[in-house]
């Protein structure tokens, strides 16, 4: 697979007092939204570590490590997460398959005037095919419903960064679609647990890439 894994050292200190604001009122909000919901839980929704998120994406901004600040989170949420990369500069949008969560994110992004655009759809490439298989028994990797980079009107190539928080199991597949579909020296950020945020990148090889054609955002 022709991704490599990056060594980044997140921005240390204080969070930015609008930073610290936002990942307080988006952490309470999501409480809240399980609290009401726990009778019918949105099972597959799991809040990623916003403080080290931003941290992490503050240092990619920094060090321009990210070819460039297009930025697309895979299985969004509340887009919390696409929220506090806005906050370090990224042009960031969000992908989500379940519209009550689509609903959430964008009053999130209205409530904190952050212009990150939600659509709804599903990340997985509706020509994904095979590379989109999950051999585990329990994944949360939506199968059907509208192509989320139609909605975006872009191509899994126009971003610079992409970020997902893969289900255990789910790793693979997702490396699999990164390197099919994404661009070359881009970077996939994935979400860990208590392992924390892991970056790579994709680099250039011969193999046959993905069919779908880049359109202009």
């Amino acid at each position: 697979m022709a991704l490599i894994r990056l060594a980044v050292t997140p921005t240390a200190g204080p969070l930015p007092e609008r930073v610290a604001t936002f990942i307080h009122a988006a952490n309470q909000r999501i409480d809240t939204f399980y609290e009401t919901r726990w009778k019918k839980p949105i099972i597959a929704f799991v809040p990623s570590d916003l403080e080290a998120a931003w941290r992490t994406f503050d240092a990619l901004a920094r060090s321009k490590l990210a070819p460039g600040r297009s930025f697309v989170e895979w299985g969004c949420g509340f887009a919390a997460v696409a929220g506090v990369a806005s906050l370090t500069g990224f042009r960031a949008c969000g992908i989500e398959i379940e519209r009550q969560l689509v609903d959430e994110a964008r009053k999130l992004m209205r409530d904190h005037q952050l212009e990150v655009e939600i659509v709804h759809g599903n990340f997985v490439p509706t020509d994904a095919g095979e590379l989109g298989d999950c051999n585990v028994e329990f994944t949360w990797l939506a199968e059907g419903g509208p192509d989320g980079h139609d909605a975006l009107g872009l191509d899994p190539r126009d971003f610079d960064v992409v970020f997902a928080y893969p289900w255990p199991g789910e790793e693979k597949v997702l490396h699999r679609l990164f390197d099919a579909y994404g661009e070359t020296e881009a970077l996939l950020v994935t979400f860990h647990g208590n392992a924390g945020l892991q970056v790579r990148r994709k680099v250039a090889d011969e193999r046959p890439r993905g069919t779908r054609r880049s359109r202009s955002r």
